[in-house]
């Protein structure tokens, strides 16, 4: 038994049917092949497949795409235009805030969403802010300089 969804993916309208217990990461992967979905622990922890869906950062591999006919989806693909984004991915290539690149969609993401929100910030605040993302071999101090370095760049907000 299918269920037929429709979603705005990265501005696209997308229809297709899905079983009722496929995770949206999975959706995105293997049906529009949006590889900068990775799959992790797939139990929501790692945060390695965070995008946004109806504006608000979330882990895919948990959310049923079922349950989110008529839902706004934008992934790292439909980021790349974004000044915000393209002014981090750079931080990263210079501040070294990737290693082997499994989590950097899921930082990349989370932390535009930190800065796009929080605006100038001190690297306490992004350690905590960004505590929901775990990397496996950079040690973190790349990734806060790269956020970091961005943070600097931008004005304070409330």
């Amino acid at each position: 038994m299918t269920k037929k969804i429709t979603l705005t993916v990265n501005g696209e309208r997308i229809s297709g049917d899905v079983e009722p217990r496929m995770h949206l990461a999975d959706f995105l992967r293997e049906r529009l092949r949006l590889t900068s979905i990775h799959l992790g622990c797939e139990h929501g922890v790692c945060g390695a497949c965070t995008i946004f869906i109806n504006g608000e950062p979330a882990r895919s591999c948990i959310a049923l795409a079922a349950s989110l006919d008529g839902a706004d989806i934008r992934t790292l693909e439909g980021m790349k235009d974004d000044p915000l984004m393209v002014q981090i991915k750079e931080s990263f290539h210079q501040e070294h805030g990737l290693q082997c690149g499994f989590c950097t969609p899921g930082m990349l993401v989370s932390s535009w969403d930190l800065l796009n929100r929080k605006g100038k910030i001190d690297e306490t605040q992004i350690r905590c802010d960004m505590s929901g993302n775990l990397c496996r071999c950079t040690g973190y101090q790349g990734i806060v300089r790269s956020i970091k370095a961005v943070a600097d760049t931008l004005p304070e907000k409330e």
